[in-house]
Parts: structure tokens; sequence; C-alpha cells
């Protein structure tokens, strides 16, 4: 009978417990090695994080109005949703047209993000062009600070929202170089190098894959 209880509370009480850890961190003469050692033990885990964002914002509230976009927040969020959970991704963002999701491995990450473009290309074929899906996607692999069921911090997290949110073009998935190397060949897609790196990373890479309608190629 609790449960559901404790599930409501469990986010908000790591909040809470990380909020006082940097609080003390604040403190003058605080042993900062200790307390980020604390942290660590806490909260430190090892995921896969991705960002996607919707291409064209502007240019579509501009020309259709904030509701038609809203429609298409939530219609990209309806379709998606399987191919998260498909692929045992957990969501834990939905902030404007923006979704953060998390992966236990980079390799399910990058098979999720592969199936995202392709539901959405398909999706695509039968909605007129204002209402059509655009994705861009971002994904970082490494050490990374949980937050309960609320969020992450980290480089890797910053590297892939920049990807994601701000680098990617519609239809490109892009990835840090820790996502590279811990796919290795296994991944059967190619990788392209970006001329510049986001900050966080230490290299970045466009994703050469194939959809199932399409031939072999760079998407988007």
């Amino acid at each position: 009978m609790f449960l559901p209880n404790v599930l409501k509370v469990a986010p908000s009480a790591s909040a809470q417990r990380l909020q006082q850890l940097v609080e003390a961190r604040l403190r003058p003469g605080a042993d900062k090695v200790t307390i980020d050692r604390r942290i660590w033990d806490l909260f430190g885990e090892r995921w896969a994080v991705m960002f996607t964002d919707l291409s064209g914002f502007s240019r579509r509230v501009a020309d259709f109005g904030i509701i038609q976009f809203l429609q298409t927040i939530h219609e990209s969020v309806r379709l998606l949703t399987p191919c998260f959970e498909s692929h045992d991704g957990i969501l834990l963002k939905v902030e404007a047209d923006s979704l953060m999701v998390i992966f236990r491995r980079p390799q399910r990450a990058l098979a999720c993000a592969v199936a995202m473009q392709a539901t959405l290309a398909e999706a695509n074929l039968t909605l007129p062009p204002e209402e059509q899906i655009l994705l861009c996607v971002g994904i970082g692999y490494g050490d990374m600070l949980r937050v309960g069921d609320e969020d992450v911090f980290g480089a890797e997290v910053n590297a892939a929202s920049k990807l994601g949110e701000d680098i990617a073009k519609a239809g490109e998935i892009l990835v840090t170089d820790q996502v590279r190397l811990a796919l290795g060949l296994e991944a059967g897609v190619g990788f392209e190098p970006l001329a510049e790196a986001p900050s966080g990373a230490t290299a970045a890479w466009r994703i050469i894959y194939r959809l199932p309608e399409q031939p072999a190629g760079r998407q988007g």
C-alpha cells in the first residue's frame, strides 16, 4: 500500500541530500575532497545519456503558431515513447521540444536513436510539411551524477546536450568520443568526425546509419 509514496519521495530525497552536501562544500574550511567522494559514492553511476531536439522550432512557430508546434511535440513523445521502452531507456525530462533519456548501455542508446529516426521517417510520409517531426539526437556516455529520476549531471551530459540541441541537424545522430570507443566495431554503423567537439568531450562523431526504406548514407 505504501509503495507509491516511497516512489514519490525517493527522487526528492536524493535531491535534498545532494543539496545538503553541496551546501556543506561551500562552508569555510570544508573538506571538499571528502565531500566530493561522498557525492560520487552516493550518486555516481555510468549511463549513456541522449538528448533530442526538434529541428526548426523558431521557424515553425513563426510560420504555423505555437499551438501547431505543441501538437508536434505531443505527437513526437507519443511516437517515440515505445522506442525508449523497447530499448530500455528511461525518459527523465521533457522540456519544450527536447527530451532527455538515459540508457545503461550505449549500444541500446544508439539502437534506440536509429529506431526513433526510422519511426519518424515512416510517420512523416503521411504528414503535411507543417506537421512533420524532424529529429536531432546527441548521445554521451560515462560517469555522471544521477539524482533519483529527476536529473543527471556530468561532462558527458553537457556534451550530449550540446550535440543534440545545438549542433545536430534534422535526421542526424551525433555522439561523443566516449560513445564511439564504447561501441567499437560492433555498432554496425559508420562514424564521421565532426570538425569541433563540444565542451566536455574530446571528440565528436556523426553516425552514418541506414533506415529500412533508404539506401546507406547519412540521413537528414
